[in-house]
C-alpha cells in the first residue's frame, strides 16, 4: 500500500466500505426506510423542479379538420442541494490488536462502529429536517394537525379516530395535490397506544390474524405504508462515571414518540417524480460508494495504531411541503 511521507495511506479502502454499505442498508434506520435516495455526481447543483399544476391541467382540446392540434407543455425551476461531509473514526493500537484472539475481525467491528455512528448522526438530521411542526403545508388545515384543529382528538385510551383521521388527511391532499400520501412515520409511542385503540381492534377482531401490526394498519389506513420511528440514541458520555443504573447511557428515542407525519414519498428517485423529500448522497466522491459512504484505512504511526476513519456525504431536503401532514402530539388527550 503506497505510504505519504508521514506514514498515512490516502486510499479509500473498497472492502471495508462494501462492508460499511452492506452494515448500513440491512439495518433498521429511519432515514434509509422514508424518502429515496438521489446518487449525485457533485457536491452541491441544481435540481428541476416541475410545475405539477401544468400536469394536471388537462390541456388537450378539440380539433378541427385541417387545424393545428392545441399547444401546451410545463413550466420548471430550480432548487439546490449541498451534500455536507459527515466523519468519524476509530483507532486500533498496535497492542490491542496483537492481544485480540482469533475469534474478534477488529477492523470489520470498527466498521460497523463508524458506519452506525454515521448512520445515527444521519437519522437524528432526518429528525430535526423532516420530523417536526409548523413545517409541513399539506392536508385540510394547510399547517400542523394539532387536536381540535383537523381532527377532533388525541390518539390514546380510546379517544379520537385516528381511521377517519388518516383517511380524511389523504383525500384532503389528493385534492389539492393530485397525490394521495403513501407513507405514514408513527412516532413509537403513539404506534403503542394505536395497537390497542377501539377504533383499530373493533375493525380486526374478526380477521383471521387478529393481532395488529404495521401490516394490519398498513390495510387500516388505505394502504399507506406505515413506519414506526422506534430509532433510539445515546446522548450520554463516553467518559461518564458508570452508575449503577447505567442511566449514563441516556438511552431515548430519537423521533418525538407522541406524533406522526403522512407524506407522498417517491418509490424511486426520478427526473419526473414528485416527493416531499429526497435524499441527495454524494456517489461522486472519489470512492464513494451507496449512501455517499466511504471507508478508509491508514497508519497512524505516531499513537502505534491503525485508523479505520469512515465518511457520510449527503443532503437531506425538503422537496414538496404540501405532500405532508404532521400530526402534532396526538399522544395526549
Amino acid at each position: 500500500m503506497p505510504q505519504t511521507p508521514d506514514g498515512k495511506s490516502t486510499r479509500v479502502d473498497a472492502p471495508l466500505t462494501n462492508v460499511s454499505v452492506a452494515y448500513a442498508q440491512q439495518n433498521n434506520y429511519l432515514a434509509t426506510r422514508v424518502f429515496p435516495e438521489v446518487s449525485v455526481q457533485r457536491q452541491g447543483d441544481l435540481y428541476w423542479k416541475y410545475n405539477r399544476g401544468d400536469w394536471q391541467r388537462g390541456q388537450a382540446e378539440l380539433r378541427a379538420p385541417g387545424t393545428e392540434s392545441s399547444g401546451g407543455g410545463w413550466r420548471v425551476s430550480t432548487d439546490s442541494y449541498y451534500a455536507h461531509v459527515y466523519a468519524v473514526h476509530k483507532d486500533l493500537d498496535d497492542q490491542t490488536v496483537q492481544n485480540a484472539s482469533n475469534d474478534f475481525n477488529l477492523e470489520a467491528d470498527a466498521t460497523r462502529w463508524v458506519t452506525d455512528q454515521l448512520m445515527i448522526k444521519r437519522d437524528a438530521l432526518w429528525n430535526s429536517t423532516y420530523f417536526k411542526a409548523s413545517l409541513w403545508t399539506g392536508g385540510s388545515e394547510g399547517h400542523t394537525l394539532t387536536k381540535g384543529n383537523g381532527f377532533a382528538g388525541g390518539w390514546i385510551a380510546g379517544a379520537g379516530t385516528p381511521i377517519l383521521d388518516i383517511r380524511n388527511q389523504r383525500w384532503a391532499m389528493r385534492e389539492d395535490t393530485g397525490y394521495f400520501p403513501n407513507t405514514l412515520v408513527l412516532g413509537a409511542q403513539l404506534y403503542v397506544d394505536l395497537l390497542d385503540h377501539p377504533d383499530i381492534i373493533e375493525r380486526v377482531q374478526y380477521v383471521e390474524r387478529g393481532i395488529v401490526g404495521t401490516d394490519l394498519l398498513s390495510a387500516l389506513f388505505d394502504g399507506v405504508k406505515v413506519i414506526v420511528a422506534d430509532n433510539v440514541a445515546s446522548s450520554g458520555n463516553l467518559d461518564a462515571t458508570v452508575a449503577p443504573n447505567h442511566t449514563e447511557t441516556a438511552l431515548a428515542y430519537m423521533s418525538t414518540k407522541e406524533d406522526a407525519l403522512l407524506c407522498y414519498a417517491a418509490p424511486r428517485a426520478g427526473l419526473n417524480e414528485v416527493s416531499a423529500g429526497y435524499t441527495f448522497a454524494w456517489t461522486g466522491l472519489l470512492g464513494a460508494g451507496a449512501m455517499g459512504a466511504r471507508m478508509k484505512r491508514f497508519r497512524m504511526e505516531e499513537i502505534e495504531s491503525v485508523r479505520i476513519e469512515g465518511e457520510m456525504a449527503f443532503a437531506l431536503k425538503v422537496v414538496a411541503l404540501d405532500l405532508g401532514v404532521y400530526f402534532d402530539d396526538v399522544h395526549t388527550l
